[in-house]
């Protein structure tokens, strides 16, 4: 196995890498790989340990803590479905809650590791990187030269410059894994998806929860059919919700508790802040300037539509460069940019058809074009979950389904609100990328009764409505006309 850390001489090796790839979360192990697999000669940096935000403090730990949230909540309410169960009959061992966080994440981790990096022919070392040039790299005093390289160092929680925060032992999604002990009280900064889910889970637990969002309503970004579907979710849940007013100071009253002090006068108390107003980009200390490579709005690496950042020779991928910051998202396009450095491509980013889901319950899934604002000459098809029969069946009826179409029924967005909406909008977002009309998908057999059938029932009424049309009767009633002529000659 190659060695993790280096000599802190000056030395210097002799030989430029094909690759170096600064940063082992998801962009930066998957460019890594993808470069190794052309035949590239290939470095990985990594300063801390290799997985990223995604299997550390993300994507992995956030959806194992909400099926826990998720087992609670069921347990709470099966007397709708005559099963006993009552909320003082429920008890939470929030230990052992974060033992399956943590048993998750571990069991994830083999796959992320240095030894499987290094077993797909990738060199890695731990330590910081720095550029010193165009085309070179210090890593722990060890100076490297490279073809090419691709930045991919991800983001970290922001927090915001709110007077009297810096005196809290204040929570982030990078920190909140580490609690020993489920939070009697707990205040979230921010209601985007990591607050919203966040916030949910922690009051399913047990606790006592108060989201804080300065914009009108919860996840300003989606639908507001979704936004309020979710925010009714979340009350129904026991979460209090502040909308509409930022918060203008922090007064604090002992070790992590204290007043949230909102613009509009009101005061928010806690016993525990967790702060989630979203993530800054992971540029700074890098040595940027000397390698030519440009910083632009609120820190994020300027790139061009071919992921080349401002030196012709470095790329760049993931949550550092101004894309929606999404694991896939980093995935696809560290692959695209080592694509095109590596194999001298001109591949081009596109986001027409990037999905993103929000694992609340239920949850919010969207893709392509905003179902709330379609543009003109398009129009929305909307289904309600009342119709869909196995939400009926589960007592899951409070979703449904948006569909953005043109005037030819091709698909260009939508959004699903609803238990397991993540998987059922795999289908709609192949219909974006593929042009897909509504025809199309209305004449493909479904498996029934599925969550998929809000977006299939949305389609054939589509269908449906367009053989209702003038035009097409007449011609319908033709052919009708003329079937029954051709078979009385019979």
């Amino acid at each position: 196995m190659t060695d993790q850390t280096t000599s802190t001489s000056s030395a210097q090796t002799d030989e430029p890498w094909d690759l170096v790839v600064v940063g082992g979360g998801t962009a930066g192990i998957v460019g890594a790989k993808t470069a190794a697999r052309f035949g590239a000669r290939v470095l990985l940096v990594e300063r801390d340990r290799t997985g990223g935000d995604c299997l550390w403090t993300g994507c992995v730990p956030s959806k194992a803590l909400l099926a826990a949230a998720a087992a609670a909540a069921a347990a709470r309410t099966g007397g709708r479905f005559g099963v006993s169960a009552g909320p003082a009959d429920v008890t939470v061992d929030f230990s052992q809650v974060m033992k399956h966080v943590h048993a998750a994440i571990q069991h994830i981790a083999p796959v992320d590791s240095i030894e499987t990096l290094e077993a797909s022919s990738v060199a890695v070392r731990t330590g910081t990187a720095v550029f010193t040039g165009v085309d070179s790299v210090e890593i722990e005093g060890e100076r490297h030269t490279f073809r090419q390289a691709l930045l991919a160092t991800g983001a970290a929680p922001a927090v915001p410059p709110i007077p009297g925060l810096a005196d809290v032992d204040y929570l982030t999604s990078d920190t909140v894994w580490d609690l020993d002990d489920l939070p009697a009280g707990l205040v979230i900064l921010g209601g985007g998806t990591i607050g919203c889910e966040l916030g949910q889970a922690f009051a399913r637990l047990g606790s006592t929860v108060s989201v804080v969002e300065g914009a009108p309503r919860l996840l300003p970004r989606e639908d507001p059919l979704a936004s309020a579907a979710v925010a009714e979710a979340l009350v129904a849940d026991g979460v209090e919700i502040h909308t509409g007013s930022g918060v203008s100071s922090v007064e604090t009253s002992g070790p992590g508790e204290g007043v949230l002090h909102l613009e509009n006068g009101r005061q928010v108390p806690f016993a525990r802040l967790l702060v989630a107003v979203g993530r800054a980009p992971r540029t700074a200390d890098l040595g940027l300037s000397a390698a030519g490579v440009d910083i632009g709005a609120r820190g994020f690496v300027v790139v061009d539509d071919h992921l080349r950042t401002t030196n012709p020779h470095i790329w760049a991928a993931g949550d550092l460069t101004g894309h929606p910051q999404l694991t896939h998202a980093a995935s696809s396009h560290a692959s695209l940019a080592v694509s095109n450095a590596i194999l001298g491509l001109r591949r081009a980013v596109d986001l027409t058809a990037l999905p993103r889901v929000t694992f609340t319950s239920p949850e919010v899934a969207a893709v392509g074009l905003a179902s709330d604002r379609p543009g003109p000459g398009l129009r929305v098809i909307d289904w309600q979950d009342t119709h869909v029969d196995r939400a009926v069946a589960e007592g899951e009826t409070s979703g449904f389904t948006r569909l953005v179409v043109d005037k030819r029924g091709h698909i260009l967005g939508a959004t699903i609100v609803g238990p397991r909406a993540g998987e059922t909008l795999g289908e709609v977002t192949l219909a974006v990328a593929q042009g897909l009309t509504t025809r199309d998908l209305a004449g493909v057999t479904h498996a029934y009764p599925t969550y998929n059938d809000g977006p299939w029932n949305a389609v054939i009424s589509d269908v449906q409505a367009l053989l209702r049309r003038p035009a097409v009767q007449r011609a319908v009633g033709v052919l009708a006309r003329g079937r029954r002529w051709w078979v009385g000659r019979k």
